[in-house]
């Protein structure tokens, strides 16, 4: 089992979604044919990890635990941690503080959704590091909307910027951050932003201060989704169904990985089939136990 523990930051009010998310936590949307919540919790899965704490509102947290339940249908373990209000993702290492223990961890955002056939060698790549954060670059067209990450001319990081004005690069910081057991205590030092909230670039800005900070870029194979708008949901879902049906091969299944990964066995599988029998999900699943 990996020493690191995850973080699915699942919280917010979903305000740019309405109103669709009035009733229903952004999170549990579907994306195409999976909850939104499954491809984040699969990026984790993928990192080795089987500890995960998720993180969301009172008033969400009764429908993240019946559609996910306590994580051991994957072989792994859901810890609940409330947010009363959402006050920035680096407050996320404050409230999970307890459940890191001082353990390094990897946090995801919850409608972040990565893809990449290097994906995986990438992930461990980052979990090696056994100091410092590592992030995730990925070049955008609309720089003025991320958190940019710019770098000098030996391509070290040189500056973070919250929704830059001016970019500096055009390589948005991902929703997904590897951090080492310094990360909480360093999110307490965070002083609130202009607009009220403990800025993720803040709790960086410390790592990158310290000379602890690694960027890794993902190039060209990669497609990372932010799906906070409802144009970017709609083609996360037509990305994730294009890829399905073309490939037969399925993108963001917990139930596979955790499979291909020997925490489940076969007769934990086949209830998930029993579970799903009546769709394409459910017979994919199937198709694995051959």
């Amino acid at each position: 089992m990996s020493s690191r523990k995850g973080i699915v930051l699942a919280g917010g009010s979903g305000t740019r979604l309405y109103p669709i998310t009035v009733g229903l936590s952004k999170q549990l949307l579907p994306l195409y044919d999976k909850p939104m919540i499954y491809y984040p919790i699969s990026i984790l899965m993928l990192s080795g990890i089987r500890e995960i704490a998720i993180i969301t509102t009172p008033q969400d947290r009764q429908q993240f635990e019946k559609a996910l339940g306590d994580g051991s249908q994957w072989g792994i373990e859901f810890t609940w941690i409330e947010q009363p209000s959402p006050d920035g993702l680096a407050q996320a290492y404050i409230l999970a503080e307890d459940f890191l223990a001082g353990a390094p961890s990897v946090m995801v955002l919850g409608d972040n959704v990565f893809f990449g056939h290097g994906l995986p060698v990438l992930l461990a790549e980052a979990a090696s590091q056994t100091t410092g954060a590592t992030v995730f670059g990925y070049r955008v067209a609309d720089p003025q909307r991320y958190g940019i990450v710019s770098f000098d001319e030996c391509g070290r990081v040189s500056s973070i910027v919250e929704k830059p004005p001016v970019p500096l690069s055009d390589y948005a910081v991902t929703g997904l951050y590897f951090m080492d057991g310094t990360a909480p205590a360093k999110a307490r030092r965070v002083v609130p932003s202009a607009r009220g909230e403990l800025e993720i670039t803040s709790l960086l800005e410390q790592y990158l201060e310290e000379g602890t900070l690694t960027v890794q870029k993902m190039g060209r194979g990669y497609a990372w989704f932010d799906t906070g708008t409802h144009s970017s949901l709609l083609d996360a879902g037509n990305f994730v169904r294009t890829l399905q049906m073309r490939q037969g091969l399925q993108v963001g299944s917990p139930d596979e990985i955790a499979f291909d990964q020997g925490w489940i066995d076969q007769n934990a599988l086949v209830s998930r089939v029993n579970l799903f029998g009546k769709n394409d999900y459910g017979r994919y699943l199937a198709g694995l136990l051959k």
